[in-house]
């Protein structure tokens, strides 16, 4: 893994009126090179006689003009753009052989509320290859990462060349087979055993026993014995129920083991641990979406509750107390405009957070979630579908969202406008923190549970890990 320069917004790390001002302020962009591949460009104004600063020039009069990610630009004005590392506590990148859009971080013994760098961090991504047999599970384990260095000047870099190698991330990866491509994958702990969940596009659903895997990329010797038994590593129970693929899957918090599972025929199935490292499956299914469920999130608190949103536009709430055919109690028929993708529920507000492909992001009070008013927030910033919500796990009024227009964002909606704000701001909402740029169809993301402020992000050009000075 090595520690790639991308291009980054640059962005006040207060979450008031002024910070979220100069978020909109902050950009970063990739600009197609001679070789084809995208480069981190920094930030410029422009203008001309009309009042835009030329890219290389100084402004001498006049406000600095400011840049928004989709405006249109005349490409001989714009310039490159390149990264303020300033906007960034740590950032790298990880790069994987095969496309891993659907990943998630796996907790790990190392402490809670690790503030210090360089810091260590797991996860497990699944790959979606162009073949159905080349496809794997990747247990990775990323090391040393740094945190952001402030600017030196060229003596200064000079002299430190020599130490460079030494700075470098390192990553260990365990890789397991995966017959089908990877539509979504979930990991949990379920007593002592690190179980990972993977929704194959082969219409499976299969369960994974990581012990073998995190012990490899932890022991180098574990590695090596691994490698040789790899070929017969195998899942540990296997659902064949689903007629159709899904990408729908979520495991409780309030309920150890329990999974569901949402496919493209819209429907759930509820997964409950029966003796024996068994799962019992009720064979009648939740069916009240009449389409592609497309995203299901359990009840941090409530362990008979979850919640589903489909493409129907709709988002359910569950209660699996009731047979299928009477769990579903609360409805937003219309939720969205178009499909509704992803929800997350706040972990300890009664709040969720939808996006959807018209690329708007609402937040939903769950006390009145059938009331016309009940969404109680509407945020329309990204120009495409919304791929990725995911709220703070430890603060309740910031999330984070990723679209299909390679911008990750990260909110806060306890934020409110400021009375001097540019005219040039009114189309920005001041609960926009941050816009993270740099990565190619961006698909997930997941804050860190243990490393406050980390976001993880899966993309087809690899993973990045970092931390703004914004959260």
């Amino acid at each position: 893994m090595t520690d790639e320069e991308m291009e980054i917004p640059e962005q006040s790390g207060d979450k008031d009126e002024d910070a979220a001002m100069e978020a909109a302020n902050s950009e970063h962009t990739t600009s197609d090179e001679s070789d084809g591949e995208g480069e981190s460009g920094d930030e410029q104004d422009y203008s001309d006689e009309e009042g835009n600063v030329e890219a290389g020039e100084e402004q001498e009069e006049g406000p600095a003009r400011v840049y928004l990610p989709g405006e249109a630009e005349d490409a001989e004005k714009s310039g490159d753009l390149v990264c303020d590392m300033a906007a960034y506590s740590m950032y790298h990148t990880c790069g994987t052989l095969l496309p891993c859009l659907s990943f998630d971080v796996i907790p790990d013994n190392l402490g809670e509320n690790r503030a210090t760098f360089p810091a260590t961090c797991y996860c497990v991504a699944g790959s979606q290859a162009d073949r159905a047999n080349k496809n794997s599970l990747l247990v990775m384990k990323m090391t040393n990462l740094t945190a952001t260095k402030p600017d030196k000047g060229s003596d200064e870099e000079s002299e430190e060349d020599e130490s460079d190698d030494e700075d470098l991330p390192e990553l260990e990866c365990a890789q397991i087979r995966h017959i089908g491509s990877v539509n979504r994958l979930k990991f949990c702990r379920v007593g002592e055993i690190p179980l990972a969940a993977t929704f194959s596009e082969t219409a499976a659903v299969h369960l994974w026993n990581l012990s073998s895997a995190l012990n490899a990329v932890d022991d180098s010797r574990v590695m090596s014995t691994f490698q040789q038994n790899s070929p017969k590593y195998a899942p540990v129970y296997t659902f064949s129920g689903h007629k159709t693929e899904g990408y729908a899957l979520a495991w409780s918090r309030a309920a150890a083991g329990c999974l569901a599972s949402g496919d493209a025929d819209g429907r759930i199935f509820v997964w409950k641990p029966s003796q024996g490292g068994q799962w019992h499956i009720d064979a009648r299914p939740y069916t009240s979406h009449s389409s592609s469920v497309e995203d299901i999130q359990w009840s941090p608190h409530e362990p008979n509750v979850f919640a589903s949103c489909s493409s129907d536009k709709s988002i359910k709430i569950w209660d699996v107390r009731e047979k299928p055919s009477a769990a579903c109690k609360l409805t937003a028929t219309e939720a969205h405009s178009q499909d509704v993708n992803v929800i997350h529920w706040n972990p300890t507000d009664p709040f969720l957070v939808s996006g959807s492909d018209a690329g708007d992001i609402k937040i939903w009070d769950l006390r009145r979630f059938t009331t016309e008013n009940a969404a109680v927030a509407v945020f329309r910033h990204h120009r495409g579908p919304i791929c990725s919500v995911e709220w703070h796990p430890t603060d309740s009024t910031v999330f984070a969202a990723a679209g299909e227009d390679n911008q990750l964002t990260q909110w806060d909606i306890a934020v409110e406008k400021g009375e001097d704000e540019p005219k040039e701001l009114d189309a920005v909402p001041p609960q926009l923190l941050f816009i993270h740029q740099g990565q190619t169809e961006i698909k997930e993301l997941h804050w860190h549970p243990q490393i406050p402020g980390v976001v993880l992000s899966s993309a087809l050009n690899g993973i990045d890990v970092f931390k703004t000075i914004s959260v």
